[in-house]
């Protein structure tokens, strides 16, 4: 290795590393990130050197200027609230904007299946019958389902509900890396109960009652589920179809920006959680109800848009950064 080529090819980087360590206690979050990156960039070249060309003088130089490096950012780590106003407002909606098209194919399949199914069992007494008994599906209609939302206190109906839809979501998403295969199955039980309580308030005139009590939290909700499905199913085509990422790679990179979903769903769904424990069984003005989910579905997908469209446009992937501090390069 030509040993003057190489400083030269690498002299202004760890000069600004220098630079930033010397400094590194009033640096900004931009400057941290770049102090990390010229770090690790150092620690690769530094192998290099020993590899290819132990020259005393260089290697001396670079393991000083490593090893300060590793103090400084090992002292400049940006705090935890950077941390997390990063991932609220770039790596979650950038993840989710990203599955765009993946979650809005999801959703519209999911309903057009509930709605062929509801369509057939409302046309279809003999179907009706086979699912229930006459005074268990007048049970339901007529009591069961408007009760569920106010038979528990609000806070512990809204807890058992954040809970659960957390759960679902989580293994929707976790369980997508065996092809996708228990993901759509997750879907198939969420739109099959779906259809079959709306089928049967449907066919007795009720359907404004199950769509006034459905549609305040179930926006939000289902939104955030039909999310975690898409990326289920992406992560379980990543396994078919890697691109030209060898699949370990594709599958780690996928795998961890992924996480991004799954973490950004918890407030999502305690918002939901919230709305169905606080406001559907309790707010008894329909069009107030259906408004206050109308909004926090359109805040939503606000947020999605406004803040993930130019996150993506930035390179953010949503890909956690685990990068080890010898990153192998080419020189």
């Amino acid at each position: 290795m030509d040993v003057d080529a190489y400083v030269a090819a690498h002299h202004a980087e760890w000069s600004r590393l220098e630079w930033l360590i010397n400094h590194s206690r009033r640096l900004d979050g931009a400057e941290i990130d770049e102090l990390v990156e010229l770090y690790q960039r150092a620690a690769t070249h530094l192998s290099v050197v020993r590899s290819s060309s132990p020259d005393p003088q260089l290697v001396g130089r670079l393991s000083s200027l490593v090893a300060r490096g590793r103090a400084a950012v090992a002292g400049a780590q940006a705090p935890m609230w950077r941390d997390a106003a990063r991932f609220l407002t770039r790596s979650f909606p950038a993840v989710a904007y990203r599955l765009r098209w993946w979650w809005l194919g999801t959703a519209v399949l999911g309903n057009l299946f509930s709605l062929i199914f509801a369509i057939w069992l409302v046309r279809n007494p003999a179907v009706q019958a086979a699912l229930g008994t006459e005074w268990e599906i007048r049970q339901l209609v007529e009591h069961d389902f408007a009760d569920y939302y106010v038979e528990h206190s609000a806070q512990s109906f809204a807890f058992q509900v954040w809970v659960n839809n957390a759960w679902v979501s989580a293994v929707a998403l976790i369980f997508g890396i065996l092809l996708g295969v228990p993901t759509l199955y997750v879907l198939y039980l969420n739109q099959l109960n779906l259809a079959a309580v709306g089928g049967f308030m449907w066919a007795h005139d009720r359907g404004d009652v199950f769509f006034g009590l459905i549609l305040p939290h179930g926006l939000l909700e289902l939104t955030a589920v039909y999310l975690a499905c898409a990326a289920g199913f992406k992560i379980g085509w990543t396994v078919i179809d890697p691109g030209p990422r060898r699949r370990g790679q594709a599958l780690a990179e996928e795998g961890r920006s992924l996480v991004a979903v799954a973490l950004g769903l918890v407030p999502v769904l305690l918002v939901s959680g919230l709305i169905e424990g606080f406001v559907t069984g309790h707010v008894h003005d329909t069009w107030l109800r259906i408004g206050i989910g109308v909004v926090a579905e359109i805040a939503f997908l606000a947020y999605v848009v406004i803040l993930g469209r130019p996150a993506t446009k930035a390179g953010e992937t949503g890909d956690a950064d685990l990068r080890p501090d010898l990153a192998p390069t080419a020189g």
